[in-house]
């Protein structure tokens, strides 16, 4: 019985928190800053100075694509798979990965023998 307490405490007490949340934009823009703040040193710490500056330069101009570039860059970081700074070299080469995988290949297929059978040659 006490078990049921204590979770149905700890249930108000996170739907509080959650209303409090949603009332307060002032707290939901503090935590976006701190994420991002996070997310920044994150990359200064992998990153090197010109390799930052590509990347901001990216944001800038297809921010789509330097969006997913950084969310790359995090979570290889995050894993560990990077073992020092990268170089403007290097995130160039992930770069290329992105566009490579971004570009978009339109075919059309022209189905010769439906066409044939929609002629207006009917006489």
């Amino acid at each position: 019985m006490s078990d049921d307490k204590e979770l149905q405490a700890i249930r108000a007490k996170r739907m509080q928190e959650l209303q409090g949340m949603q009332g307060n934009p002032e707290k939901q823009e503090e935590a976006m800053r701190q994420q991002q703040q996070a997310m920044n040193s994150i990359l200064n710490q992998v990153l090197d100075q010109q390799a930052r500056a590509r990347l901001n330069t990216i944001m800038l101009a297809k921010p789509e694509k330097g969006k997913k570039i950084e969310t790359m860059v995090l979570q290889m970081a995050t894993s560990g798979q990077i073992g020092g700074k990268l170089s403007e070299n290097d995130l160039i080469g992930l770069l290329e990965r992105v566009s490579a995988q971004m570009q978009k290949t339109t075919t059309v297929k022209f189905d010769r023998r439906r066409a044939a059978l929609d002629s207006d040659d009917d006489d």
